[in-house]
């Protein structure tokens, strides 16, 4: 299904049954909502499920951008009140993580429990000039380039030649150029590192120990108040597919 939200169209997909509680699913950079198959799977018979196509991926819209986590947050807001959910649990995983912390400090009262997964809370001048060259090699050869380096940072080598991780390295390369670039330069100008003190949501903090973000993802556990923080061990930072049972207990242990 699509919506017409926040001046642009979402694609969107609903699971489970009507009248359980709201759990929306948020997906990385260039991924779709095909990344959270397997918790879509575990979870639809006890929640209503959200689970949605970015701005700039999958079958959303791709608009030139740059975009920013804000407006990102904002197409999240203006979906749940498209479809009159009122209060949800959130799950979000690497940019979805962010957007997840930028929802929390915009509008907390809309969310329960937030999840943060394999996420950061800002970037280093060493990130900033990898995003940089990532977005360069984008507008330059198109998507196919980047997926060989992606598919390391996100997959441990044991994981990277099984069939769900094939089809993450095909979504990969279908990610619209635009979209990849308009995420990566709002994922450029993350910074709540000063604000995570002022989440008062309840909040996991879950990360592969395998994860270039894993350190991120620690420290935001360990500076919002009473947030929980777990390490999945043999994942990397797509760590609901590569340990997805692991992953999803612990989503039921804190949802």
């Amino acid at each position: 299904m699509k919506a017409k939200v926040n001046g642009t169209e979402l694609y969107y997909e609903l699971h489970g049954k009507e009248g359980a509680p709201w759990l929306i699913f948020s997906h990385s950079l260039a991924c779709t909502v095909r990344m959270w198959d397997p918790q879509i799977a575990a979870f639809k018979d006890r929640y209503r499920i959200l689970a949605y196509d970015m701005r700039g991926h999958g079958q959303s819209a791709a608009p030139t951008g740059p975009y920013t986590l804000e407006m990102l947050a904002d197409d999240v807001l203006a979906l749940m009140k498209e479809l009159r959910i009122q209060r949800a649990r959130y799950v979000g995983l690497s940019i979805g993580g962010m957007i997840g912390q930028h929802l929390a400090l915009k509008d907390p009262g809309r969310f329960e429990r937030m999840v943060l997964a394999d996420t950061g809370h800002t970037q280093t001048p060493e990130t900033l000039k990898q995003w940089e060259e990532r977005i360069r090699i984008a507008q330059a050869q198109g998507m196919k380039p980047l997926v060989a380096g992606t598919m390391e940072r996100w997959f441990t080598p044991s994981f990277r030649e099984t069939p769900q991780a094939k089809k993450i390295a095909e979504l990969i390369a279908n990610t619209p150029v635009a979209g990849y670039v308009g995420c990566g330069q709002a994922i450029m100008k993350l910074n709540t590192t000063a604000r995570l003190k002022e989440i008062k949501l309840a909040v996991l903090a879950i990360t592969g120990e395998a994860d270039a973000a894993a350190a991120g993802t620690r420290y935001i556990g360990e500076h919002i108040p009473g947030a929980k923080f777990v390490n999945i061990a043999q994942a990397a930072h797509i760590a609901n597919l590569e340990q997805a049972e692991k992953f999803n207990q612990a989503l039921r242990d804190f949802l």
